[in-house]
Protein backbone atom coordinates (compact mmCIF):
# COMPACT_ATOMS: atom_id res chain seq x y z
CA UNK A 1 0.00 0.00 0.00
CA UNK A 2 2.64 2.44 0.60
CA UNK A 3 4.63 1.68 -3.10
CA UNK A 4 0.47 2.14 -4.37
CA UNK A 5 0.15 5.36 -2.85
CA UNK A 6 3.72 6.58 -3.25
CA UNK A 7 4.88 7.19 0.13
CA UNK A 8 7.38 4.61 -0.85
CA UNK A 9 8.95 2.70 -3.41
CA UNK A 10 8.52 -1.02 -3.46
CA UNK A 11 11.88 -1.94 -2.68
CA UNK A 12 11.91 0.46 0.09
CA UNK A 13 8.52 -0.96 1.84
CA UNK A 14 9.92 -4.15 1.33
CA UNK A 15 13.53 -3.41 2.96
CA UNK A 16 11.62 -1.55 6.03
CA UNK A 17 9.28 -5.03 7.10
CA UNK A 18 12.13 -7.57 6.56
CA UNK A 19 13.95 -4.98 8.77
CA UNK A 20 11.47 -4.47 11.34
CA UNK A 21 10.93 -8.93 11.15
CA UNK A 22 14.74 -9.06 11.43
CA UNK A 23 15.34 -6.70 14.13
CA UNK A 24 11.97 -6.61 16.19
CA UNK A 25 10.40 -9.56 15.49
CA UNK A 26 8.56 -8.82 18.76
CA UNK A 27 7.27 -5.38 17.94
CA UNK A 28 6.47 -7.11 14.35
CA UNK A 29 4.03 -9.63 15.73
CA UNK A 30 2.34 -7.12 18.03
CA UNK A 31 2.18 -4.14 15.75
CA UNK A 32 -1.73 -3.99 14.57
CA UNK A 33 -1.10 -4.63 11.02
CA UNK A 34 -0.17 -7.80 11.69
CA UNK A 35 -2.60 -8.28 13.07
CA UNK A 36 -5.22 -7.29 11.23
CA UNK A 37 -3.87 -9.54 8.51
CA UNK A 38 -3.73 -12.81 11.05
CA UNK A 39 -7.00 -12.04 11.89
CA UNK A 40 -8.24 -11.97 8.62
CA UNK A 41 -6.54 -15.31 7.28
CA UNK A 42 -7.09 -17.17 10.77
CA UNK A 43 -10.91 -16.25 10.42
CA UNK A 44 -10.98 -17.44 6.91
CA UNK A 45 -9.42 -20.57 6.91
CA UNK A 46 -12.06 -21.35 10.27
CA UNK A 47 -15.14 -20.26 8.41
CA UNK A 48 -13.98 -22.75 5.34
CA UNK A 49 -12.99 -25.57 7.71
CA UNK A 50 -16.67 -25.39 9.51
CA UNK A 51 -18.06 -25.55 6.34
CA UNK A 52 -16.12 -28.20 5.09
CA UNK A 53 -17.40 -30.02 8.51
CA UNK A 54 -20.82 -29.36 8.13
CA UNK A 55 -21.50 -29.86 4.35
CA UNK A 56 -19.74 -33.56 5.35
CA UNK A 57 -22.20 -34.09 7.79
CA UNK A 58 -24.85 -33.34 6.07
CA UNK A 59 -24.08 -35.31 3.05
CA UNK A 60 -23.25 -38.25 5.22
CA UNK A 61 -19.71 -38.16 4.24
CA UNK A 62 -16.51 -38.89 5.81
CA UNK A 63 -15.42 -35.62 7.76
CA UNK A 64 -12.15 -35.59 6.05
CA UNK A 65 -14.31 -35.24 2.68
CA UNK A 66 -13.64 -31.23 1.22
CA UNK A 67 -14.77 -30.32 -1.99
CA UNK A 68 -15.67 -26.54 -3.83
CA UNK A 69 -19.24 -25.61 -2.94
CA UNK A 70 -20.97 -22.39 -3.34
CA UNK A 71 -21.98 -22.40 0.19
CA UNK A 72 -18.41 -22.31 1.14
CA UNK A 73 -17.63 -19.89 -1.84
CA UNK A 74 -20.43 -17.70 -0.23
CA UNK A 75 -19.44 -18.04 3.54
CA UNK A 76 -15.38 -17.86 3.65
CA UNK A 77 -15.87 -14.64 0.94
CA UNK A 78 -18.15 -13.18 3.33
CA UNK A 79 -16.17 -13.58 6.23
CA UNK A 80 -13.02 -12.06 4.03
CA UNK A 81 -14.25 -9.68 2.89
CA UNK A 82 -15.99 -7.75 5.85
CA UNK A 83 -12.63 -8.59 7.72
CA UNK A 84 -10.47 -7.60 4.80
CA UNK A 85 -12.44 -4.25 3.85
CA UNK A 86 -11.91 -2.82 7.34
CA UNK A 87 -8.11 -4.09 7.00
CA UNK A 88 -8.04 -2.05 4.05
CA UNK A 89 -9.53 0.81 5.58
CA UNK A 90 -7.30 1.21 8.42
CA UNK A 91 -4.25 0.32 6.11
CA UNK A 92 -5.46 3.10 3.33
CA UNK A 93 -5.49 5.37 6.89
CA UNK A 94 -2.36 4.28 8.31
CA UNK A 95 -0.05 3.88 5.22
CA UNK A 96 -1.67 6.53 2.48
CA UNK A 97 -0.34 9.54 1.48
CA UNK A 98 -3.59 12.41 3.01
CA UNK A 99 -2.58 13.77 6.15
CA UNK A 100 -6.26 13.90 7.02
CA UNK A 101 -8.13 10.88 7.49
CA UNK A 102 -10.70 10.69 4.70
CA UNK A 103 -13.63 8.38 4.01
CA UNK A 104 -12.62 5.34 1.97
CA UNK A 105 -14.87 5.90 -1.52
CA UNK A 106 -17.66 3.58 -2.13
CA UNK A 107 -16.11 2.50 -5.25
CA UNK A 108 -13.02 1.68 -3.30
CA UNK A 109 -14.53 -0.74 -1.48
CA UNK A 110 -16.63 -2.65 -4.25
CA UNK A 111 -13.08 -3.05 -5.81
CA UNK A 112 -11.45 -4.49 -2.70
CA UNK A 113 -14.40 -6.87 -2.14
CA UNK A 114 -14.36 -8.17 -5.73
CA UNK A 115 -10.75 -8.06 -5.73
CA UNK A 116 -11.21 -10.80 -2.28
CA UNK A 117 -14.13 -12.69 -4.34
CA UNK A 118 -11.76 -13.50 -7.10
CA UNK A 119 -8.58 -14.33 -4.43
CA UNK A 120 -11.20 -16.45 -2.52
CA UNK A 121 -12.46 -18.64 -5.23
CA UNK A 122 -9.25 -19.00 -6.39
CA UNK A 123 -7.70 -20.34 -3.30
CA UNK A 124 -10.62 -22.49 -1.78
CA UNK A 125 -13.08 -23.38 -5.21
CA UNK A 126 -10.40 -23.48 -8.01
CA UNK A 127 -7.74 -25.86 -6.79
CA UNK A 128 -9.59 -29.12 -6.81
CA UNK A 129 -11.01 -28.40 -10.43
CA UNK A 130 -7.33 -27.18 -11.33
CA UNK A 131 -5.56 -30.06 -10.04
CA UNK A 132 -6.57 -33.14 -12.25
CA UNK A 133 -6.07 -31.02 -15.20
CA UNK A 134 -2.68 -31.33 -14.19
CA UNK A 135 0.40 -32.56 -15.97
CA UNK A 136 1.25 -35.67 -14.22
CA UNK A 137 4.88 -34.81 -14.30
CA UNK A 138 4.40 -32.91 -10.97
CA UNK A 139 3.92 -35.63 -9.20
CA UNK A 140 7.50 -36.20 -9.15
CA UNK A 141 8.13 -33.06 -7.67
CA UNK A 142 4.24 -32.66 -5.76
CA UNK A 143 0.87 -34.17 -5.78
CA UNK A 144 -1.16 -32.18 -8.13
CA UNK A 145 -3.75 -31.15 -5.03
CA UNK A 146 -1.14 -29.10 -3.89
CA UNK A 147 0.62 -28.01 -6.71
CA UNK A 148 -2.72 -26.28 -7.72
CA UNK A 149 -3.19 -24.87 -4.51
CA UNK A 150 0.05 -23.23 -4.73
CA UNK A 151 -0.12 -21.53 -8.11
CA UNK A 152 -3.79 -20.79 -8.91
CA UNK A 153 -3.70 -18.29 -6.10
CA UNK A 154 -0.82 -16.76 -6.85
CA UNK A 155 -1.72 -16.81 -10.82
CA UNK A 156 -4.71 -14.62 -10.15
CA UNK A 157 -3.20 -11.60 -8.45
CA UNK A 158 -1.94 -10.86 -11.91
CA UNK A 159 -6.15 -10.01 -12.32
CA UNK A 160 -7.13 -8.65 -8.99
CA UNK A 161 -3.89 -6.61 -8.33
CA UNK A 162 -5.13 -4.00 -10.79
CA UNK A 163 -8.50 -3.79 -8.80
CA UNK A 164 -6.78 -3.46 -5.42
CA UNK A 165 -4.62 -0.76 -6.99
CA UNK A 166 -7.25 1.11 -8.88
CA UNK A 167 -9.43 0.96 -5.34
CA UNK A 168 -6.58 2.28 -3.44
CA UNK A 169 -5.82 5.58 -5.93
CA UNK A 170 -9.37 6.29 -5.60
CA UNK A 171 -8.57 6.83 -2.10
CA UNK A 172 -5.44 8.47 -2.53
CA UNK A 173 -5.96 10.98 -5.09
CA UNK A 174 -9.81 11.55 -5.29
CA UNK A 175 -9.34 13.95 -7.84
CA UNK A 176 -6.86 12.01 -10.66
CA UNK A 177 -8.37 11.51 -13.97
CA UNK A 178 -9.47 8.11 -15.97
CA UNK A 179 -5.85 8.15 -17.83
CA UNK A 180 -4.19 9.41 -15.04
CA UNK A 181 -5.70 6.22 -12.66
CA UNK A 182 -4.66 3.87 -15.89
CA UNK A 183 -1.05 4.99 -15.71
CA UNK A 184 -0.39 4.91 -11.82
CA UNK A 185 -2.07 1.37 -12.21
CA UNK A 186 -0.29 0.65 -14.89
CA UNK A 187 3.45 1.66 -13.96
CA UNK A 188 2.40 -0.37 -10.30
CA UNK A 189 0.94 -3.52 -11.73
CA UNK A 190 3.98 -5.69 -12.21
CA UNK A 191 5.96 -4.84 -8.79
CA UNK A 192 2.50 -4.86 -6.86
CA UNK A 193 1.78 -8.27 -8.74
CA UNK A 194 5.33 -10.04 -7.91
CA UNK A 195 4.45 -8.21 -3.92
CA UNK A 196 0.91 -9.65 -4.14
CA UNK A 197 1.58 -13.01 -4.89
CA UNK A 198 4.82 -13.23 -2.14
CA UNK A 199 1.68 -12.13 0.03
CA UNK A 200 -0.65 -15.02 -1.15
CA UNK A 201 1.58 -18.17 -1.85
CA UNK A 202 2.09 -18.18 2.37
CA UNK A 203 -1.07 -17.44 3.33
CA UNK A 204 -3.26 -19.26 0.69
CA UNK A 205 -0.69 -21.58 -1.19
CA UNK A 206 1.20 -23.68 1.29
CA UNK A 207 -0.65 -22.19 3.93
CA UNK A 208 -3.63 -23.88 1.96
CA UNK A 209 -1.95 -27.11 1.47
CA UNK A 210 -1.30 -27.28 5.48
CA UNK A 211 -4.47 -26.56 6.13
CA UNK A 212 -5.87 -29.32 4.12
CA UNK A 213 -2.83 -31.94 5.14
CA UNK A 214 -3.49 -31.18 8.99
CA UNK A 215 -7.37 -31.02 8.64
CA UNK A 216 -8.16 -34.16 7.37
CA UNK A 217 -5.52 -35.89 9.69
CA UNK A 218 -7.52 -34.80 12.55
CA UNK A 219 -10.68 -35.85 10.56
CA UNK A 220 -9.19 -38.97 10.28
CA UNK A 221 -7.95 -39.38 13.72
CA UNK A 222 -11.28 -38.46 15.04
CA UNK A 223 -13.34 -40.80 12.52
CA UNK A 224 -10.91 -43.64 13.82
CA UNK A 225 -11.76 -43.17 17.73
CA UNK A 226 -15.51 -42.75 16.64
CA UNK A 227 -15.03 -46.39 15.58
CA UNK A 228 -13.61 -47.94 18.49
Amino acid sequence: MENASGRLSLISSISSSLRAVLTRPHTFLASRPFRLISTVYFSTYLTANSIDTISSTVAQKPASHTAPSFSKFFATSAVNMSLGLYKDSQFAHMFGTSAIKRSIPAASYALFALRDSVTIFASFNLPPVVAPMLSEEIEKVMGRASAAQIMVPAAVQVLSTPLHLWGLDLYNRPTASLAERARRVGKNWVGSTAARMGRIIPAFGFGGVVNAKVRRRLMESLEEAGKT
